[in-house]
């Protein structure tokens, strides 16, 4: 009688931890859906920006740089940090701060003006994604992991496919390129109040107990985290050489990615950026990513049994395909919309795998502090991507050249990736 009340109490334990894993996997998404809209909008307000301040492709280049380099100074800071306060608070943070900066962005008549707060929101948004990665690991254990991070990435890219729908959607009002700045934050705001007031950052939290890994991670320390301090946790993680070379081969994997999202508004938009009759074709890019996320999460789990490595080089070789045939392609054509929602698919895939790869090789202990690192790499490579292409736009007059620079970069991810081995 004993024995069975025992199971009955286990097999109820295992209900609740599934139910709260899924309600803090589908919280975190919610709260991270609603952060694009605060960052990737600005592709959409560049024409509008030219045209009213006559500032150039490549200056406007160097106002999304700030924001990039400033989001990559801000994972590295706010990774470690969540490894020691934990997610909800900082998620939460980043969100209001985010808005805040956003309509002040909204106001601005300068170089001066426009890149100082916006800069600024780029740390705001680093306040997002690498706690909300420490959440997700605290709930979810390494055998199932790839398929939680794959669901987080799905949200990021949908987050892309909203900012673009509501950036579009502004234009296609009539509104200005200032409201691009200041109406799709109200939700993120919305979004960072509720998951402060709902979500938690651990099973015990709930009074569950925390999941145990079933293999250890690549240096096989396994500790508490209260046994690292946040110099050692950064010390374990750059002294990782394979570590290192993913964060190098995510870095090109997101030039490309930022190149894409920023530029590819620009190309389909034209000269005529208020009524082009193309833009609504750029949707196909983030719906794309979106559903890479899915699909490269589920195949690093179940096709190659965990094996982020082989994924992340099979999509970046398929990417840069996909980036040369759109560069021929003619701007308008329906075989454009389908190889440019491939193109996204294959870029944006390997996000799931990457992710996944901080707590294979560092533990569940220090995946914040990975996850930061990580994205640091990401966004300073990816802020250096983006005045090259604005000036390499303006020397030559072609937007379509934004695709030859997003092919190099998958290659070279695909090139550096073969040493990760994962």
């Amino acid at each position: 009688m004993v024995s069975e009340l025992m199971k009955q109490e286990l097999v109820a334990d295992n209900e609740r931890m599934r139910f709260w894993q899924r309600c803090m996997l589908l919280l975190t998404m919610m709260c991270y859906l609603f952060y694009y809209t605060g960052r990737q909008t600005f592709g959409f307000a560049m024409q509008g920006i030219e045209a009213e301040l006559g500032i150039d492709k490549e200056t406007l280049g160097w106002i999304s740089a700030a924001l990039l380099w400033s989001y990559a100074i801000g994972q590295a800071i706010n990774g470690n940090l969540a490894d020691k306060f934990g997610g909800r608070r900082m998620m939460s943070a980043g969100a209001i701060l985010s808005t805040m900066l956003n309509w002040v962005t909204s106001f601005g008549t300068s170089f001066v003006s426009l890149i100082i707060p916006w800069g600024l929101n780029g740390y705001a948004q680093s306040m997002g994604w690498a706690p909300g990665s420490r959440v997700i690991s605290n709930w979810w254990p390494s055998e199932t992991r790839g398929r939680a991070y794959g669901f987080y990435v799905f949200a990021a890219g949908l987050s892309s496919v909203l900012a673009f729908v509501c950036s579009m959607v502004i234009l296609e009002l009539g509104f200005d390129w200032r409201w691009i700045f200041r109406l799709p934050v109200i939700a993120l705001l919305l979004a960072g109040v509720l998951y402060y007031l709902l979500a938690r950052d651990r099973p015990q939290d709930f009074g569950l107990l925390p999941h145990v890994e079933e293999k250890p991670p690549d240096n096989h320390e396994i500790s508490e985290q209260s046994n690292f301090s946040s110099w050692q946790r950064y010390c374990n993680v750059l002294g990782n050489g394979r570590f290192l070379l993913a964060a190098i081969a995510i870095g090109f994997q997101n030039a490309a990615r930022y190149g894409l999202l920023i530029w590819v508004p620009v190309h389909f938009l034209g000269d005529d950026w208020k009524d082009s009759g193309d833009k609504w074709i750029s949707v196909a890019l983030p719906v794309g990513m979106a559903l890479g996320a899915i699909a490269s999460g589920w195949i690093s789990d179940n096709v190659f049994r965990s094996n982020r490595s082989r994924v992340i080089i099979l999509f970046m070789v398929l990417a840069a395909g996909c980036s040369v045939v759109m560069y021929f392609l003619p701007r308008g054509s329906w075989l454009g919309i389908v190889t440019l929602f491939f193109t996204g698919f294959f870029a944006y895939g390997p996000q799931a795998a990457f992710w996944a790869l901080c707590p294979d090789m560092l533990g569940a202990e220090k995946v914040g502090t990975g996850t930061g690192v990580m994205n640091c790499f990401a966004y300073i490579f990816a802020g250096l991507c983006e005045p090259l292409i604005g000036g390499l736009i303006d020397a030559r007059g072609d937007t379509s050249l934004v695709f030859v620079v997003v092919a190099i970069s998958c290659m070279a991810s695909a090139v550096v990736a073969l040493g990760i081995r994962c």
